[in-house]
């Protein structure tokens, strides 16, 4: 295990030169050809460390598929499976305008480094770790839709999943390094309403002004929710009409909702799915554009916790593990009952934001970790 750590130090200015590399793709969600050129590299890259690669087409771009083979006694255990995401929600364009480049010390800033190229640069380093030496065979899902939901790729997600020992998410951990235990389920809602067109001064008894029944249904939501106080309801997209004179016949409203257990989404999206139109002749069209199921704590991720902290522990690495509110492709995982934990990207901070940034000596201490892990548990 010291050899581990040593072998990890020195693949440290290979890893800076890689994760400066990547970051200057950029790959924005739904830019296809971006994220699919992305992929073609990663698989390339990770191909010098022996995995093979296939895709699977899906509508937003290709999911990669990377596999290594297991050596020695680990040889035909279960596979490890690694998720992560190369899409990012810095558009084109950012490293010229307000998220640049660079580095300062032991800090690189940019678009995508924290959440999460860092992360999948760790895992590329594990892979080179591990090359030669006993561990289980390992799958690393690399998907193109994360950042808005996985709309086409949770399908994936689960299926590649499905017979695993257990899942390790890349995400970025919490911000002392504690790994992710659970997390709350996540689900995009869309209400949109239909009414009907008419003059807004000339005739407006014939018209149905969509926006306003919107308004009275948001208020109507807005009290549902309030009723499951550990609900996070956050009305965050609305859009509707185009003239102050027309009595508009189209709106619509997208909600983010965060639930801590299976339980409460079912019976909250079930209460959303009966709302009912105020204005007669109004039209309601409820429904779940994107759905990250909660992943609750269980005695399995426990157990994988405490294998995962003995494995830090020979590296002279501490462990430890907890809750997360923000949602992530385990969800999907951990909610099918697959044992898994998240959180294991380097350290840093600003995802999403213009002061992204990561930790670069922290993407050498993950890829020892992972190498552990994926050589003992």
């Amino acid at each position: 295990m010291s050899t581990l750590v040593e072998c990890a130090q020195q693949r440290a200015d290979e890893d800076v030169e890689r994760l400066i590399a990547w970051t200057q793709v950029e790959t924005p969600t739904g830019d296809r050809a971006a994220l699919d050129g992305f992929a073609t590299r990663v698989a390339a890259e990770a191909g010098a460390f022996g995995a093979t690669s296939r895709r699977v087409a899906l509508p937003s771009g290709d999911a990669l598929v990377l596999e290594l083979a297991g050596r020695g006694p680990w040889a035909h255990e279960a596979p490890a499976v690694l998720l992560a995401h190369h899409d990012t929600v810095h558009p084109v364009g950012s490293l010229a305008g307000t998220v640049p480049l660079r580095r300062d010390g032991d800090v690189l800033s940019g678009p995508g480094v924290f959440d999460m190229k860092g992360g999948l640069v760790a895992a590329l380093s594990a892979f080179a770790l591990i090359d030669g030496h006993d561990h289980r065979p390992v799958k690393l899902l690399l998907t193109p839709d994360e950042e808005i939901g996985s709309p086409s790729s949770a399908a994936t997600v689960v299926a590649e999943a499905t017979g695993a020992a257990y899942v390790l998410g890349l995400e970025p951990p919490h911000p002392d390094g504690a790994l992710k235990t659970s997390r709350m389920g996540s689900t995009r809602w869309q209400l949109a309403v239909t009414g009907r067109a008419s003059h807004a001064a000339l005739d407006p008894g014939a018209g149905i002004n969509a926006i306003d029944e919107l308004i009275d249904q948001l208020l109507i939501v807005r009290a549902l929710t309030a009723r499951y106080p550990q609900v996070l309801a956050n009305t965050g997209v609305i859009d509707g009409g185009g003239r102050t004179n027309v009595v508009p016949d189209a709106a619509r409203a997208v909600i983010g909702l965060r639930f801590v257990d299976q339980a409460t989404e079912t019976a909250v999206l079930a209460e959303l799915a009966e709302l009912a139109p105020i204005r007669t002749g109004a039209v309601l069209e409820p429904s779940v554009l994107t759905r990250r199921p909660a992943w609750g704590p269980s005695a399995a991720t426990e157990a994988l916790l405490a294998s995962v902290a003995g494995a830090g522990a020979h590296i002279a690495q501490q462990i430890s593990g907890r809750a997360a509110t923000g949602a992530a492709d385990t969800n999907l995982t951990g909610g099918a009952g697959i044992p898994s934990l998240d959180g294991f990207g380097p350290m840093g901070a600003g995802a999403h934001a213009v002061t992204e940034h990561v930790l670069l000596s922290s993407i050498t201490q993950r890829a020892a970790l992972l190498a552990a892990v994926l050589g003992s548990v």
